[in-house]
């Protein structure tokens, strides 16, 4: 498909406009966060969140709920998709993405209070990762891979619960639980052996809520690649519709297509580029650099793996064996054990908040009011 020189600068003036507006992943982050708000049902509740600053870390319990139904028929508590999305909207910064392949969306709810704490969604690993080439000697057979491994795309506790009690800490280490685990296991009918993560803003941060979490999760290297930002919806579906007309009134990627939004992006620029080369080298040259330059936004991002307490998950992973085998330390990983470990360590960040005057006593949730006063790198 090639333009005609006056749609392909049409096109590549709605790229560079858009994206020059982003200096940081956090501004990238606010502005799509301000056009979600737009659209958020009016009927989310925020009373379901957990406000009850004043209870110790001690004094808490926790549960993991489903936000769908598992595949067997005991009778399970279960969060609707819609409040999962909606709460998560207002909790989150960035924005709740579709995730390629495989889905399980748990929230985790402190028993006490009945409130939720945060939200967790996993889904099928990244394509290609250098910390996890490194780690398992080389590019795996991604069929084998993908049916054993596993990749937390949400975790996202609560706030100010994260801040006031290391929150992030304890939905990451749910993450690598037998609970959880066991989760996926049943609704896919397999046995996970891996879990993997990255920070979210990369290098922006020294450090990430994942740190200090070992045995449970461990940090790995920083991934090495680089990607445009993708659009956001209100220009993106535009831009869809646009080069589908173009197109003869046929979509640039099929509808069945895996990640569509990204290779629909991706189809978009290279036919943009394509065109412009044909047709008017300096405006060409002007595109090329403009998104060489909005590539630059991201971040290379901090990679975390767990191996769930087995003592040969690489050798599962890379189809030398289907056994796996139990480590020493495979008990710690129950959820029972994993939410000892973080009372220990949230009550000393609790403790130190209270005696520094520093905590947190009111719910931040993102809406119009909100939108310029939270951090959103936090």
């Amino acid at each position: 498909m090639v333009l005609s020189e006056k749609d392909a600068l049409w096109a590549s003036e709605k790229f560079i406009e858009y994206f020059k507006n982003f200096n940081r992943i956090d501004d990238y982050f606010r502005a799509r966060k301000i056009e979600r708000l737009k659209k958020l049902p009016a009927s989310v509740v925020e009373h379901d969140l957990f406000q009850s600053f004043d209870l110790h870390p001690m004094d808490m319990n926790f549960k993991v709920v489903p936000a769908y139904p598992l595949s067997n028929k005991e009778k399970i508590e279960k969060i609707s998709t819609n409040l999962f999305d909606g709460l998560l909207e207002r909790t989150a910064s960035f924005c709740n993405d579709q995730n390629p392949g495989k889905t399980l969306k748990l929230v985790v709810k402190e028993t006490t209070t009945n409130t939720i704490v945060g939200f967790i969604k996993f889904g099928s690993p990244l394509i290609n990762s250098k910390p996890r080439n490194d780690y398992l000697g080389g590019v795996p057979d991604l069929k084998i891979f993908n049916k054993r491994a596993i990749m937390g795309f949400i975790i996202v506790p609560a706030q100010p619960f994260g801040y006031n009690c290391l929150g992030g800490k304890l939905l990451a280490s749910i993450c690598c639980s037998h609970a959880s685990r066991r989760m996926l296991d049943e609704k896919y009918g397999t046995e996970f052996c891996l879990f993997e993560t990255t920070s979210l803003y990369g290098n922006i941060k020294g450090a990430s809520m994942y740190d200090g979490m070992r045995p449970f999760l461990r940090y790995k290297g920083d991934t090495q690649s680089k990607f445009l930002l993708t659009l956001g919806e209100d220009i993106y579906f535009e831009m869809k519709d646009w080069f589908a007309e173009k197109n003869g009134g046929e979509d640039l990627i099929h509808k069945s297509a895996s990640s569509r939004k990204l290779k629909t992006q991706t189809k978009m620029v290279g036919v943009v580029k394509a065109s412009l080369k044909q047709h008017n080298s300096e405006a060409y040259k002007d595109f090329v650099e403009a998104m060489t330059t909005a590539t630059g936004v991201t971040t290379q991002k901090r990679f975390y793996m767990s191996e769930y307490g087995y003592s040969n998950s690489k050798e599962v992973l890379l189809g030398k064996t289907d056994t796996l085998v139990k480590a020493v330390n495979y008990d710690r990983f129950e959820l029972e054990n994993i939410v000892a470990w973080w009372k220990k360590n949230a009550s000393k960040r609790y403790d130190k908040m209270i005696r520094e005057n520093r905590l947190r006593n009111k719910l931040e949730v993102w809406d119009e009011n909100s939108i310029n006063q939270i951090d959103i790198i936090r």
